[in-house]
């Protein structure tokens, strides 16, 4: 075995005291993920309070199309709709969202699940053409996409926007009065948003205001 010269030795012994060891605390990096995950509940709940009423029910309010309207302009092509009408999701692949309003008869509904639905006929044809989300669970992404307003980028990652996402369908159900009873056979009208990749895709209407005739 060789021996270690002495001179590199002295260097070595004379280098230490100018080295600065850091150590590094386990789970120091997590615990601040975390630490930024619990503002989010705050500060998603802050957001809905300034822009929730004064800005996201004006915007749906006054760009809700008429079914049929939004019906014929999406067939003419999607992009060309959307470009016009609706706002585009975030992220490659992401759906064109659109608001949208009518009115129609239920012909069928599902009013005991935590998803309850009411399938609606729009155009006179006796079936159904596109379905309401009534909450309280409530899913997709449309009543956040629809607005320009919410912006990927100003959101810490994709966890704190896709938060957003369920505090403003949370928020929406709330605020929904549906009437007990039997839904079929009545004429519901309703303003909502609802998002769309394709042309041929179903009509899943997130609903921010119901009426049904008595």
């Amino acid at each position: 075995m060789k021996s270690v010269p002495v001179a590199l030795c002295l260097v070595a012994a004379l280098a230490l005291p100018g080295c600065k060891i850091v150590k590094t605390v386990a789970g120091s990096e997590t615990a601040a993920a975390e630490a930024g995950e619990a503002g989010d509940d705050a500060r998603i709940a802050a957001l809905l309070d300034k822009t929730y009423e004064a800005e996201l029910l004006p915007l749906v309010a006054a760009k809700a199309m008429p079914v049929a309207d939004l019906r014929g302009a999406v067939s003419g092509g999607l992009e060309a709709a959307g470009a016009a009408h609706g706002n585009k999701g975030s992220g490659e692949g992401a759906a064109w969202n659109f608001a949208v309003k009518g009115e129609g008869k239920v012909v069928e509904a599902n009013l005991t699940s935590r998803a309850r639905k009411a399938m609606l006929d729009t155009d006179g044809d006796g079936t159904a053409d596109l379905t309401l989300q009534l909450g309280p669970v409530i899913k997709g992404s449309s009543l956040r996409d629809v607005a320009p307003f919410y912006r990927f980028g100003d959101f810490r990652d994709q966890i704190e926007f896709a938060k957003l996402a369920r505090a403003l369908n949370d928020r929406v159900s709330a605020g929904l009065v549906v009437p007990e009873g039997e839904l079929v056979g009545k004429t519901v009208s309703f303003t909502g948003t609802v998002d769309l990749k394709a042309v041929g895709d179903p009509w899943l209407v997130t609903v921010v205001t119901l009426a049904v005739a008595p």
